[in-house]
């Protein structure tokens, strides 16, 4: 059986490139539409795409619900069929404005790809996230060791996800001159920083606790005095292995470089959450910790605003649809207090309408973000 078509490499290339340059995706979202693109050949014998008919798309609609995880052997979930089949949407898409393609393909074919509407609801819905309190992470915090290097190194990183709010990879490309003390900031440099989407900005530390902050000074006090790093250096140093006494490479102290990635940093959560007996959160959930404690205490629409930048959110929206959404058990203690409040004869006035439209202005002027 043919295991590629040349004409297909070729349009995959060139497509590939298209997603890459035009619409600056990354290299791992491109290589996810690829490896879709990849599957639907396989339904097809690897036969021309100038070739389409509406009956492949038909075909691989029933290939997906039929397919299993290799991994788990479990059917495909909803979301990555519905992913798959809008990455082959967008492929033809693009395919029918080709030359050599306009002829054999319409725009219409594309939407051959569509899932049912139900199947795409499905693939759409939110599911609660898990989300650490505020009390958990100080427990999880003030509960590890700080006596040897690494110990300090591990619960200072703790606190700082907290504090700045700054995604796991950014921390781990993070210098010690990237954070200011005095100021109570960090800056975000995406020329030095893996930032999301390469985005250069300064945070100021939130408001969550002088011991957070406590942790995070004794942390650089360490490492520059005692440790005198300089301000090139990294913030949170990698682990030095070396041949131990017992004659066998293990952890000796820290090193002088940083994490090429937040893999170790994942791992200093896991254990710190399970030293602590709570579930394990992962660093990004503390991002929500951070949107969920903004709702509690910005008072006006330009708090929350400030709040949102604070976390690199181009819009307030972001923060109130991806990180803002109240949990169950908080939904139900809001609606039971509203309950109370209209059962008392309590204050009941409506909003500020001049707060209610900045509100509104703001939400809006933040779709894009």
């Amino acid at each position: 059986m043919r295991k590629h078509h040349p004409k297909n490499e070729r349009a995959k290339h060139q497509y590939a490139a298209f997603l890459e340059e035009a619409k600056r995706m990354s290299p791992s979202t491109v290589d996810q539409t690829l490896a879709a693109i990849a599957q639907f050949e396989e339904t097809t014998g690897h036969r021309d795409f100038a070739a389409f008919h509406i009956e492949q798309a038909r075909r691989f609609k029933r290939y997906l619900d039929q397919a299993t995880n290799p991994k788990t052997e479990r059917p495909l979930s909803k979301a990555t069929i519905y992913s798959r089949l809008m990455a082959l949407k967008a492929f033809f898409q693009w395919l029918a404005g080709q030359p050599g393609y306009r002829s054999k393909i319409t725009y219409s074919d594309a939407d051959y790809f569509n899932p049912s509407n139900h199947d795409g609801r499905i693939a759409k819905a939110s599911t609660p996230r898990p989300t650490p309190s505020l009390d958990q992470i100080r427990h999880v915090a003030t509960s590890m060791p700080a006596d040897s290097e690494l110990e300090k190194r591990d619960r200072a990183l703790i606190a700082f996800t907290i504090l700045s709010g700054a995604r796991d990879d950014a921390i781990a490309s993070m210098k010690v001159r990237h954070v200011d003390l005095e100021r109570r900031t960090v800056f975000h440099d995406a020329r030095e920083v893996r930032t999301k989407n390469r985005k250069t900005h300064t945070s100021t530390f939130f408001p969550v606790g002088d011991d957070f902050e406590e942790m995070v000074t004794d942390w650089v006090s360490f490492l520059t005095k005692d440790k005198l790093f300089g301000p090139d250096e990294p913030l949170f140093p990698a682990t030095k292995i070396a041949v131990g006494p017992d004659g066998l490479f293990g952890a000796v102290g820290l090193d002088r470089v940083a994490w090429s990635n937040a893999g170790p940093i994942r791992r200093i959560f896991r254990q710190a959450f399970e030293r602590a007996d709570l579930p394990y959160f992962h660093p990004h959930s503390f991002r929500r910790t951070l949107a969920a404690l903004g709702e509690r205490l910005c008072q006006t629409p330009e708090d929350f605003k400030a709040w949102s930048q604070n976390l690199a959110h181009e819009g307030v929206l972001t923060t109130f649809s991806a990180y803002g959404a109240v949990a169950a058990q908080r939904q139900t203690e809001i609606i039971n207090g509203m309950r109370r409040k209209a059962g008392s004869g309590g204050d009941d006035r409506p909003l500020d309408r001049e707060t209610v439209l900045k509100v509104i202005a703001m939400l809006q002027s933040g779709a894009v973000g």
